[in-house]
């Protein structure tokens, strides 16, 4: 058999703003988010633009399940910026529990601190000033600005980067890291409107995490599927470079893990012998704390005891 013939690549230049391309995808992605969109507490107006933060940097690398009790405990106990900039860093990290890459926290609780500091405890509007918080990357600055102020921004994380590659590109996956090109590709796809470019981005974000999903796409159900590149190239398999997994068991992710675990569930300092029982293998152990301690997560006492970080 044949192997199907893969479209040309899509350029940004063949997509310009307002396209019709643009505009055949815009209407039937955003009407099924009309009708399937989850009913997620950082989508509520009540949420306010501190939820909406609050949950980008939890939904980083981490399923929407694990995020939910972690969130709504959160913004009970921190429902302002200025609440958890009053509280030392070391809380934030016990606070994040077991979401993973508890780094997070830690940029999170200086953003806190930032916007108190620099923004009278209100989560800035402004594009370039949500840039400029510390822990705020280029995703998130725009993920903010679209989806707490209903700004005109390209919104690209993993599950939009595979739909516009796979929708525009003809492609499976998107590379591992998010290219010039992706870039210039939605700037393109941008509805000119700006609360449609807004409602575009939850949108498209949506399809890519119900429908349009990494290993198991339901095209049946995606109301873009008639005009799918990859759909109608007969789904050519990926050909790029391989694909990063997630590994975790044995790790130094693991083992940080579990310090951590011990860290968070005690009242005070603790000593290195109740570290030294949560890792049998001992260079890779004190190799986790040694990277604990770089990143803040950790701080060191005399005595060989350890604590969550007060400052």
């Amino acid at each position: 058999m044949t192997a199907p013939t893969k479209p040309p690549h899509t350029t940004p230049t063949d997509t310009p703003s307002g396209s019709p391309l643009g505009e055949k995808l815009h209407s039937p992605v955003i009407d099924w988010f009309d009708e399937n969109a989850r009913d997620l507490p950082w989508r509520r107006p009540e949420a306010g633009a501190w939820g909406v933060m609050v949950s980008e940097f939890m939904l980083q690398q981490t399923p929407v399940n694990r995020v939910l009790p972690v969130y709504e405990q959160w913004l009970a106990r921190w429902p302002r910026p200025a609440d958890l900039a009053k509280e030392a860093p070391g809380e934030a990290v016990r606070a994040w529990g077991r979401l993973g890459y508890p780094r997070r926290a830690l940029r999170l609780h200086g953003a806190a601190v930032a916007i108190t500091e620099r923004h009278g405890g209100d989560v800035p509007a402004d594009h370039a000033q949500l840039l400029a918080l510390p822990g705020i990357g280029e995703y998130t600055a725009a993920a903010v600005a679209s989806f707490a102020y209903g700004q005109r921004h390209p919104v690209l994380d993993t599950n939009v980067r595979r739909v516009f590659a796979r929708a525009v590109t003809g492609v499976q996956y998107p590379p591992n890291a998010t290219t010039a090109a992706e870039r210039k590709l939605a700037r393109a796809l941008l509805p000119e409107d700006e609360s449609t470019a807004a409602r575009w981005a939850a949108a498209s974000m949506e399809l890519g995490a119900l429908v349009c999903t990494a290993k198991s796409e339901s095209c049946h159900r995606c109301p873009i599927a008639a005009q799918c590149a990859w759909r109608l190239a007969g789904k050519p398999e990926h050909d790029g470079p391989p694909r990063r997994g997630q590994t975790y068991a044995g790790t130094d992710r693991q083992v940080r893990g579990r310090l951590l675990a011990v860290l968070r569930e005690a009242h005070g300092p603790v000593p290195q012998s109740a570290l030294d029982r949560v890792w049998h293998e001992p260079v890779q152990r004190a190799r986790a704390l040694d990277g604990l301690v770089a990143d803040g997560l950790v701080e060191p006492l005399a005595g060989g005891l350890y604590r969550l970080p007060l400052s």
